[in-house]
């Protein structure tokens, strides 16, 4: 799933890969799926995109966005966007093609539920992508101590570390993914609840949230994800389904997986005990 290391990867590779290329044929929606969310009709894709340059690429929090003139096309958590070149093969089943004048394509297929979204500038008003430029993230400078300090006090002090970092775009691209990476680092459990940090905690946690992005996102993003070639990311997870029960890095400890809060969190029981209290 797209979080902020991969976005910002599969932009700047987008931008190496497409840009200044024209768009010759776009399909959108041909092999139907029901988690595939499209701005408005899918059949007015063409209409909207075919002969429009490609300006350039950008990350939007946990979203890639491409800049063609005054349209947006906008990939969200779930899109796998491969760029496939003249002599490539493209996936058989694809929500979306797009395939520019020197022979390259672009394909971007769904595998439970993702977002592609074509639209005219100005014409999004979702929640998730205004919030993604009003914010700053932990890789802006301005994501600095005393903000995130604001974060923690304005959330409720009875929401759990995870909840507080992965739910109602806080921290926009930050998601379930990450956050566990981070709070191995930090030292943390996933369910200890924010009433219980110490000062000490909130400054690792901090210091946690912006180094492991910044690894993360230097490295190409994850090993668990895929790049716009479809090659996985540079960073080696600590915690993730690939390191499952395999022993913990710092103690040898099994690393353990629960499912908490519609997803599943993975930690070290030893490294990550819960506060007492918690």
């Amino acid at each position: 799933m797209l979080e902020l290391p991969e976005s910002h990867t599969i932009a700047a590779q987008m931008n190496e890969a497409i840009k200044g290329k024209q768009i010759v044929k776009a399909r959108a929606n041909e092999s139907p799926h029901g988690f595939a969310f499209y701005f408005g009709d899918p059949k007015d894709y063409p209409a909207l995109l075919e002969g429009e340059t490609v300006s350039g690429a950008r990350a939007a929090a946990g979203q890639v966005e491409i800049l063609l003139g005054d349209k947006r096309l906008l990939f969200g958590d779930g899109a796998n966007i491969r760029y496939v070149s003249p002599e490539g093969r493209l996936p058989q089943k694809r929500q979306l093609l797009l395939a520019f004048d020197d022979g390259s394509s672009l394909a971007c297929t769904v595998q439970m539920y993702g977002g592609i979204w074509a639209f005219l500038e100005g014409a999004n008003d979702n929640f998730y992508y205004r919030v993604a430029f009003e914010k700053p993230t932990p890789l802006e400078d301005m994501f600095d101590e005393i903000y995130f300090e604001g974060l923690l006090t304005e959330a409720k002090q009875s929401l759990s570390i995870k909840a507080f970092l992965a739910t109602e775009q806080r921290i926009p691209g930050l998601g379930n993914g990450c956050l566990q990476d981070i709070l191995f680092r930090a030292r943390l459990h996933p369910k200890t609840k924010l009433s219980l940090l110490s000062d000490s905690h909130k400054e690792s946690l901090f210091r946690s949230v912006k180094d492991i992005l910044r690894e993360m996102t230097d490295k190409g993003g994850r090993d668990t994800e895929k790049d716009l070639y479809g090659n996985p990311g540079g960073y080696h997870t600590v915690l993730s389904k690939n390191t499952l029960r395999r022993p913990c890095p710092a103690c040898g400890a099994e690393i353990v997986r629960q499912s908490y809060l519609g997803g599943n969190i993975y930690f070290c029981p030893v490294c990550q005990p819960v506060l007492p209290g918690g």
